[in-house]
């Protein structure tokens, strides 16, 4: 079994995430915190418990924790997810609440009453991590395996063309979760799920309809891109009605910025890295941030030589298997479609 704290900016990638976790049947969400980043932390909070209730994880708890990254004015991405954060879908609304907890004091207080038995993952900005931290610095002692979906290195940014997206909305709490990782053992180092990996895991048309497929739906769920923007899913699954919705969205804004029609779903493979599901392997560096530079704000550099002659603080996926993966999404996220029906 896996015990899973996780913090998330739901997000199309986020709510694909959510999908594939609640998908698997020895996977336990003891919490999901929201952080600020693709829209704001309560329509955060409203989508993920949306997303959650939709795959039938209900009575999960949900918390809010910062309304803004930490010294920074937040900025949001409704050309990239939307205005609500899901695309074109329009989830049904949730019928839990988000809970009175803060997201920092929920990590510290599951971490402590667990100590080295939960898996943490955060496909967000660190924003809420970096505050639990503060509240606790052995949280990332206490913890198990921690999974962060962020950076770039050998690789073009998707924010600036040094920079990726969560690092970049709030570098000041990445450089203070990797400061606080220096000097632990290998095996309490996070593993980072950077665009260098995250990127090569493509989701194009065909793979949605091989979802719908594995879902038993009635129809072929097609999504091309002939097809007029903005159309809406019929599928008799509403699972796999809401992704195509989400996920038609992606395509098109990937489109818009020349990168073909399809998706870069990051969050699905960290994950999956996560779960332990997915193949990929890792290299041993030492991570810092740029917080000072407007030309290079958010930029992570990752040492692998020991050049700056500090320990390692990272374990950066260097290898995955896209093919792998999509043949574990489809397989597990269409069963638990089918199971849904």
């Amino acid at each position: 079994m896996t015990r899973l704290l996780l913090d998330v900016d739901t997000g199309i990638d986020d709510a694909l995430a959510l999908a594939y976790l609640a998908s698997l049947p020895d996977l336990e969400f003891v919490a999901v915190t929201a952080s600020p980043g693709n829209v704001d932390a309560h329509q955060v909070a409203r989508n993920t418990l949306a997303m959650l209730e939709l795959c039938g994880r209900t009575g999960v708890e949900v918390a809010v924790g910062a309304s803004a990254p930490l010294s920074i004015p937040l900025v949001t991405t409704p050309e990239t997810h939307g205005p609500q954060g899901i695309g074109h879908a329009v989830l049904p609304p949730p019928s839990g609440t988000v809970s009175a907890r803060h997201a920092a004091d929920l990590w510290v207080e599951a971490a402590r009453a667990h100590p080295g038995e939960l898996t943490a993952l955060i496909t967000a900005p660190l924003t809420n991590f970096a505050l639990a931290i503060r509240r606790e610095p052995r949280l990332p002692e206490l913890l198990g395996k921690v999974v962060i979906m962020g950076g770039s290195f050998y690789h073009q940014g998707n924010t600036t063309p040094t920079a990726e997206w969560n690092t970049h909305v709030d570098p000041q709490a990445a450089k203070e979760v990797y400061g606080a990782y220096r000097g632990l053992p290998v095996d309490r180092l996070p593993i980072v799920c950077s665009l260098d990996t995250t990127e090569r895991i493509e989701l194009r048309p065909e793979h949605v309809l091989r979802l719908a497929e594995a879902a038993g739906c009635s129809e072929r769920e097609l999504v091309l891109p002939k097809q007029p923007e903005g159309l809406r899913s019929t599928a008799d699954s509403p699972l796999v009605r809401h992704l195509s919705d989400a996920l038609r969205f992606y395509f098109e804004f990937h489109r818009l910025y020349g990168q073909g029609y399809l998706a870069h779903v990051h969050d699905y493979f960290a994950a999956g890295v996560a779960a332990g599901t997915l193949d990929y392997a890792t290299r041993l560096a030492t991570v810092d941030v740029e917080v000072e530079s407007p030309l290079l704000m958010g930029t992570t550099v990752a040492d692998y030589r020991n050049v700056w002659n500090h320990p390692p603080n990272a374990r950066i996926v260097s290898n995955n298997n896209p093919e792998q993966a999509f043949g574990e999404l489809i397989r597990s996220v269409g069963g638990l479609a089918a199971r849904l029906r």
